[in-house]
């Protein structure tokens, strides 16, 4: 059984376009010089419209993390255990990503990673996730 892809709407849409090129791309409010990670159509600091995309570094540290050892749904039977975590992107927002790599389960909270893209299904839609970095 495939993992689960996103269904992009008219927000999320240049976020997984970007992510198909091997990009992380971020949106910035024009106005207050906000920046978010989860996209949407306002900017949620000043709720202006007034929004851009600009490409991440793709660097980060890890701020939590959890190894999950029990398959929410049949499709991750394959993946266990898989660690789950909350990434601090240098540009100042938090993003949830799967630790991905043979060195996945040596996690550790300040770890240093980058954003990687990994394809997924039949279409290879490729899903951002990260991989520890040397420090």
């Amino acid at each position: 059984m495939d993992l689960p892809i996103p269904r992009p709407n008219a927000d999320t849409r240049p976020y997984w376009e970007a992510a198909q090129q091997d990009r992380l791309v971020l949106q910035h409010c024009a106005d207050c010089g906000a920046r978010q990670a989860i996209p949407r159509s306002y900017c949620g600091t000043c709720h202006s419209a007034n929004l851009t995309w600009r490409d991440s570094s793709g660097i980060g540290k890890i701020a939590s993390f959890s190894v999950v050892h029990r398959a929410p749904t049949k499709a991750f039977r394959d993946h266990l255990p898989y660690v789950l975590a909350l990434v601090d992107m240098a540009e100042g927002v938090r993003l949830m990503l799967n630790v991905i790599g043979e060195d996945r389960l040596d996690t550790q909270i300040g770890d240093p990673v980058r954003v990687v893209f990994e394809p997924r299904g039949d279409d290879g839609f490729k899903m951002p996730q990260v991989q520890r970095s040397p420090a």
